[in-house]
């Protein structure tokens, strides 16, 4: 059974850095995507980023280009999400995703990705950025 466990939520001010960790076990294949949803109150599960692990391809959401930045840590079975220039409206839950079957046709740079495709969620951390 894939699991996957989020750390390094937390309280920043605007223009501060957070690093999101999630831990994954379970993995069935060596191909998988994996990344991060949020979902502010009130709004819909937003597709944050990705990665896809065979050839390392990646999707982010235009809000976050230049500033998240996520990475890959394949002897810790760990990916992390670097989070810089924070503003008050990146403040929500953060969802560790990954999926398996569909992995190929995730994580490309113009395709957003949907909450539907990914069979595999963390409990989510919650980011605060306060202005």
């Amino acid at each position: 059974e894939v699991q996957l466990v989020e750390s390094g939520g937390g309280l920043v001010q605007a223009g501060g850095s957070l690093r999101l960790s999630c831990a994954a076990s379970g993995f069935t294949s060596d191909d998988y995507a994996i990344g991060w949803f949020r979902q502010a109150p009130g709004k819909e599960r937003e597709g944050v980023t990705c990665i896809r692990s065979s050839d390392g391809s990646t999707f982010y959401t235009d809000s976050v280009k230049g500033r998240f930045t996520i990475s890959r840590d394949s002897a810790k079975n760990t990916v992390y999400l670097q989070m810089d220039s924070l503003k008050p409206e990146d403040t929500a839950v953060y969802y560790c995703v990954t999926e398996i079957r569909w992995a190929h046709i995730l994580c490309s740079a113009d395709r957003v990705p949907q909450p539907y495709e990914f069979d595999h969620w963390g409990q989510g951390t919650q980011v605060n950025v306060s202005s």
